[in-house]
């Protein structure tokens, strides 16, 4: 296996990383689904700064408020000269309109800084991240598989519009505060797959950016798979963060075990296809889903049409998935 230059650079290593997890403070007005005014004519003098939300590779994330109307929101303030800046906005204009995907309301240049600010919707309940970390520990299957149908269902929307996230994990997946909505964040990497109509190919997005912890073994090894279907590692990053709800930590090092780059690699690359340990109660459902999803060979994994068709999403007691997902974010 090459390993490039571009993978020695590589910044996110660590599985303790800080998730923007946008969490809503008490006694403040609701967030707002709506832009402050319409025409891309937000200031950034017009946003009050509240908070930190997190810190990352791609910029900070503040929670403000927009002075005149008091409606919140959250602001990504990306790093200065960032060339991806760009890209990111325009994959988050093409995944407009799903219930699964954070809005973009607006691109806000700072013209004396060099900055660019995205002003995000603000998803008040937190990521699925903290919510394992600081809540009651693995999340129940019910639960699992609303999450798993809510994200199936933003993918299905991003992959239609030929975007691709390719950092799908759980401090990247955020829920609203009643527990209702699941939603896709974070595009600092997502890429536009040019149309394979045109004669194009998917190596415009074999590269090595991202989370190594999520990573498809395909996505390791980018020389040889420079080809490979980017839409498929997105299916193993949802595959890789089900098992982490279920089994209430990362599931593919042991318990302790330092994620180094090459720790990881052998694990994904080398090691037995990612499964529910025997000792963990499940469905042969479930268990299905997370095989479908986790093939090593991305060429028989299950694709985002077939996973929201598989009996553990299709099949699902859609009500009692929902209260699940409801009572485990609100603590009800």
């Amino acid at each position: 296996m090459a390993l490039t230059v571009r993978e020695r650079r590589l910044p996110q290593l660590s599985l303790d990383l800080p998730s923007c997890a946008f969490r809503q403070y008490p006694n403040n007005p609701p967030a707002s689904t709506s832009a402050p005014r319409g025409g891309g004519e937000v200031r950034l003098s017009e946003l009050e700064r509240l908070a930190v939300l997190g810190r990352g590779n791609g910029g900070t994330v503040y929670k403000v408020a927009h002075r005149r109307t008091s409606a919140l929101y959250a602001l990504k303030v990306l790093h200065r000269g960032d060339p991806d800046a760009a890209a990111e906005a325009d994959a988050m204009r093409r995944a407009a309109d799903s219930p699964h995907v954070v809005r973009l309301h607006d691109v806000i240049p700072a013209a004396a800084s060099g900055e660019v600010a995205l002003l995000l919707e603000l998803v008040d309940g937190g990521s699925l991240d903290a919510l394992l970390v600081g809540g009651p520990g693995p999340f129940p299957e019910a639960a699992v598989a609303e999450v798993a149908a809510q994200a199936l269902s933003g993918l299905a929307h991003l992959h239609a519009r030929r975007v691709v996230h390719r950092d799908v994990k759980p401090a990247n997946l955020l829920v609203s505060t009643n527990g209702e909505e699941v939603k896709i964040a974070d595009f600092g990497i997502a890429k536009v797959v040019p149309s394979r109509a045109a004669g194009d190919h998917h190596h415009s997005c074999a590269t090595y950016e991202g989370t190594a912890a999520y990573m498809s073994p395909e996505r390791f090894d980018t020389e040889r798979y420079h080809d490979a279907d980017p839409c498929a590692a997105d299916v193993w990053g949802l595959g890789v963060t089900i098992l982490e709800l279920l089994v209430g930590r990362y599931p593919l090092l042991p318990t302790g075990k330092k994620p180094t780059w090459a720790a990881l690699m052998c694990a994904i690359c080398f090691g037995e296809p990612p499964a529910l340990p025997d000792g963990v109660a499940a469905s042969p459902e479930l268990r299905g889903f997370v095989a479908a999803c986790l093939h090593k060979d991305y060429t028989k994994r299950a694709s985002v049409a077939q996973l929201l068709a598989h009996p553990f999403i299709a099949g699902r007691d859609v009500a009692a998935s929902k209260d699940a997902l409801r009572r485990l974010v609100t603590g009800a």
